[in-house]
Formats: structure tokens, sequence, C-alpha cells
């Protein structure tokens, strides 16, 4: 989410990049303000899950007007943050999805820190072991896992049809995208997607993999793409309507 607006004319003196807090709607936000020497204006963006806030500013901004800005736009801020859920932590007792499909965490420490996926009476758990205080942690390694395991097969499945090989295939927790291919054909995945239902899955590597033929989001790149996946459009929509809930699951 972005907003902006243009630059006075007036030459403004120097002000340093600062990273802080800021207050809005009832929560406490990292404030991260970048200066850039190519912007014309000034960009403010919540990280996706609403995490933070980032303010993308010309050189040598006065410091006055981020602060203006900020609150002529308190309105706005508010009200985008109304709909973004709260950050619910990892512990045992919530349940959380995996592939799509909720699972309940259970806590056991009698064996080393493994996860088990099993099921009891309440439907399917994810059974942690160890130190309870590396619980988030195992669970999100679990996760990462699961990718790695599954994605790369999708990989596989995908560059065979388009005629063209993945430079690397990597793994990582973005809070701005879901995944990347770059210029050489390395891909980057989030692996807060296996979170998501299968066909999700598969069209996030769909995506990204038609990247490797057509780095744009033409005509040509979304045809390439629903070739690939013919459920682009459900799948799409699936995950601007409930990707902020998955990034906003706190595995700290």
């Amino acid at each position: 989410m972005s907003l902006g607006f243009f630059r006075s004319l007036t030459k403004p003196s120097p002000r340093p990049v600062e990273e802080r807090e800021h207050q809005v709607a009832g929560r406490t936000l990292p404030l991260r303000i970048v200066e850039n020497e190519r912007a014309r204006r000034l960009t403010l963006r919540i990280d996706a899950g609403g995490q933070g806030l980032r303010i993308t500013v010309p050189p040598g901004l006065r410091h006055g007007e981020v602060e203006k800005f900020l609150d002529r736009h308190r309105g706005w801020l508010e009200q985008r943050l109304a709909k973004v859920p709260d950050r619910p932590q990892v512990r045992p007792g919530i349940r959380i999805p995996v592939r799509g499909v909720p699972h309940m965490i259970v806590h056991e420490p009698g064996k080393r820190g493994t996860v088990e996926v099993s099921r009891d009476e309440t439907g399917p758990v994810l059974i942690v072991h160890g130190d309870r205080l590396h619980l988030p942690r195992r669970i999100a390694d679990f996760l990462k896992r699961e990718a790695k395991r599954e994605i790369e097969t999708l990989v596989d499945k995908h560059t065979e049809a388009v005629g063209r090989k993945a430079k690397a295939i990597r793994f990582k927790d973005t809070s701005s995208r879901w995944g990347s291919c770059t210029s050489d054909g390395s891909l980057s995945f989030s692996w807060r997607i296996m979170m998501a239902p299968p066909p999700v899955i598969n069209y996030l590597v769909a995506h990204e993999v038609a990247h490797l033929k057509e780095m744009n989001h033409g005509p040509k790149f979304w045809k390439l793409c629903g070739e690939l996946c013919p459920e682009t459009d459900r799948c799409k929509a699936w995950l601007k309507r409930n990707g902020g809930a998955l990034q906003a699951i706190a595995f700290e």
C-alpha cells in the first residue's frame, strides 16, 4: 500500500535518514525513513501484515515535511491498518494453516526438538518437541523444509514446460513480496507460502517461472502464467485477499 505527494519546490536543508517508532491506530510501529536520490516525492508504504512503515524521501528534504506528511495522512493510515489483522504469535493452543488446512500447535517437551504432523480428535495437529522457547523457530524451520521439498519439485515441472532453467532457488521470509525472479534466472520464494492452499503454491511457482521467459507483467506473461496454472486468476485473488494474514503471523 502506498501514498505520495510531490515535494515542495523550496530548497530544503539536509536531514539524515532515520529509524524510529510511529504511533498510529493504537499501534506502535517501526518507521524507516529512506533517502533515495531518484525520488521526486515522498512515498509511504505499509509493510505486509502491517508490521511497519517505510517512507522514501528525496535528498535533503526538510525534517518537518515528513512530520506534516504523516499528520496529513493519519486517517489514511488508520483506515488501512484497521483492515490488517493483529499479529498472532505462534504458540501452543493456536491453529496455523499448513497447505491451507488449520493445524493445532501442541507442545510435547519430552523428546528432541522435532515437528510431527499428526491428528487427534480435534483434527490435524503439529506436535513440536523440545524447549518451549524454540517452538516458533522449529515451526518456521518445518515450513522451510516443506517449501524446499514441494517448491523445488514444482519449479522442475514448470521450467521443463517453458524450456528454461532456474539458476538458483532460494527461500526467504520477505515482507514485501511472495516471490521474485532475477534477470540471471535466480528464483526466490517466501517459505510462508506453505501456509496457503496447494493451488496457490502452484500459482506462485508458475508466476515466477513464467518470468524466466517474460520479465514483465504484460499480456504475454499472463498468457504463459495461465498456461502453466489454469487457476491463475482465482489463486491470484486468494493471495491478494489472504496474504496479509499469513504475513502477519509472528514466528519470533
